[in-house]
């Protein structure tokens, strides 16, 4: 981070002298004669987009946001030496909530980011289906390639751990490959005729660690720096990698988020398509698989593939979990619905 002489000069233009400084990484907390600041340093090249979509936020109407104070001539960041740094006022971060009712109220806020800064973007059908193909390429290679894998596996009179293990896992990855590639399908002939897709602004790492508290109790989003217009699905998927990214369990409350999020929030159709789609496409699996086969015997460290493969193969049955649940929720969802549209007409 920025020296005490730097930071005098990064402060400068906000007409703040520092007169205590605490150290957390790429923030300082600095204590000055206007209130406690956070000063944060990113690199440059994100800083333009970052600026720009926290203020669309505010212009939105969204304002649960760490506020970005300006410098006296208006900036909202401060190039020294190759970085940008922005100042925000210091949260106390003091929560009484558990860490249920956190993420709840995470993916509250998220949906109304999402719902604020929501709109409608043209995209061309040749776009559309440049996607739709360079993607079906690559998964229908990678399917291959686990099916023509298994067969070499037991053809070896000695089957490594690793190739062991990967036998035991097939009969699920490839039906987690299958269930991904049929979704897929169905976003792209629901959507192929299709000259708009909705965008929101995402934060790009959703994480309780980048949803700070003042000390009335309100959350607030920081860390805006990987923030961009897409899909709202791009906000939750990366989300949900990391948090299923452990021992196999029943996710119930991963499952209860997505709601809160949904009941505030609704994916359109083609948006649940492609969102199943991705999550339950077991990438990481194939990943280690293709890098395991490609490795000379000699320099393979079996036992941490070995690791690598069970923990992806735990992602995937969590993942499969959550998936499982949605489809369940959607199937009630349609069946009260039904019934409801029975009644209306026999009433």
């Amino acid at each position: 981070m920025a020296n005490d002489q730097a930071l005098k000069e990064v402060l400068k233009p906000y007409g703040v002298q520092p007169h205590f400084v605490e150290d957390f990484g790429k923030i300082q907390k600095v204590y000055t004669e206007k209130g406690t600041l956070a000063v944060k340093k990113i690199p440059a090249g994100t800083g333009v987009d970052f600026v720009r979509n926290v203020q669309h936020l505010f212009q939105s109407g969204y304002h649960r946001i760490v506020p970005i104070y300006p410098t006296l001539d208006g900036r909202y960041a401060v190039w020294q030496e190759n970085d940008l740094y922005y100042v925000m006022p210091w949260l106390a971060n003091e929560v009484k909530e558990n860490h249920f009712e956190r993420h709840q109220t995470l993916f509250r806020e998220l949906a109304r980011l999402h719902t604020l800064s929501s709109k409608d973007q043209k995209i061309g059908k040749e776009e559309r289906e440049e996607h739709y193909e360079t993607l079906n390429s690559r998964w229908e290679k990678e399917q291959n390639f686990l099916e023509e894998y298994i067969e070499l596996c037991e053809k070896e009179w000695y089957m490594s751990p690793f190739q062991l293990t990967y036998c035991m896992y097939y009969a699920d990855a490839s039906q987690a490959l299958r269930f991904a590639r049929k979704k897929f399908d169905s976003w792209y002939e629901e959507t192929k005729d299709s000259e708009k897709v909705r965008s929101v602004v995402v934060h790009g790492i959703i994480s309780p660690e980048h949803f700070l508290y003042d000390d009335r109790g309100s959350g607030y989003f920081a860390n805006f720096e990987n923030t961009r217009i897409a899909s709202p699905i791009h906000d939750i998927l990366p989300f949900l990698s990391r948090t299923l990214k452990t021992y196999p369990k029943a996710y119930d409350e991963c499952f209860d988020w997505l709601m809160t999020y949904c009941s505030h929030f609704s994916f359109r159709n083609e948006e649940k398509l492609l969102f199943l789609s991705y999550l339950a496409y077991p990438s990481g699996l194939i990943s280690i698989v293709k890098k395991y086969h490609e490795t000379p015997k000699e320099k393979r460290n079996e036992i941490k593939f070995l690791r690598k493969l069970q923990h992806h193969y735990w992602l995937l049955k969590n993942t499969e979990y959550i998936v499982m649940k949605w489809e369940e929720w959607e199937q009630r969802k349609k069946e009260a619905q039904q019934k409801a549209q029975e009644g209306a007409s026999s009433s």
